[in-house]
């Protein structure tokens, strides 16, 4: 069951302490927009287990794949560490929950329950699922669900990065996707800043030729 020690508030929960859920906070940290990285999501919706084993990894990846993706996650994880990114690798959510938001038409926050307590947070950032399971997330929500749902979960603050329909992305689109999403919640968080100059982490070694 989820923890009720206390709540916290951040801007943005991400969930999966993976490479994709590293790359969303570095380029969230780099836009100057607070985050908290949890572990991978137990429950979607109401209470729905999620089966993600078939997206945990590159499907028949080799070598220079595996190597790359490796010398992403050194960079990555070297990054957080300098930057104070708050990850909490032994935090795992275990469920969402959708909260209406103030007004009529104000965006809904969300609370993700974990065994210690609750994360409030406007956006939330997924890297692990299925998008079967999220279109039966949403429905759960009572939300309708066109033909695309990433459009359907951008809507009510839901993000995906390194969310394939049948195989996970590879290492440089997962960091094409991070950048997007960061610069994305960065323009909600943050209106009148515009967007940032440069690439979206440091272009150290075989970093600088992936960062797109």
């Amino acid at each position: 069951m989820p923890g009720d020690a206390g709540t916290e508030q951040t801007t943005t929960v991400i969930i999966g302490t993976g490479l994709s859920g590293l790359a969303v906070a570095a380029e969230l940290r780099r836009h100057g927009v607070d985050s908290i990285v949890v572990d991978g999501l137990d429950i979607l919706g109401a209470g729905q287990p999620a089966n993600t084993s078939s997206l945990q990894r590159c499907d028949a990846a080799d070598s220079d794949t595996l190597r790359e993706r490796n010398e992403i996650l050194r960079h990555l994880r070297n990054y957080v560490a300098s930057h104070s990114v708050d990850v909490r690798n032994t935090t795992r959510a275990v469920q969402l929950t959708m909260l209406e938001g103030p007004g009529h038409d104000a965006a809904p926050q969300w609370q993700v329950h974990t065994p210690t307590g609750i994360l409030l947070a406007d956006h939330i950032v997924l890297t692990r699922c299925a998008h079967s399971q999220l279109r039966r997330m949403l429905s759960d929500f009572g939300i309708a669900v066109g033909r695309n749902v990433a459009a359907a979960m951008r809507a009510i603050g839901i993000y995906l990065v390194g969310v394939g329909e049948l195989i996970t992305p590879s290492p440089k689109e997962v960091l094409r996707q991070a950048k997007t999403v960061g610069q994305a919640i960065s323009a909600k968080v943050n209106p009148d800043t515009g967007r940032s100059s440069g690439g979206a982490f440091p272009a150290t070694g075989s970093f600088a030729v992936l960062t797109c």
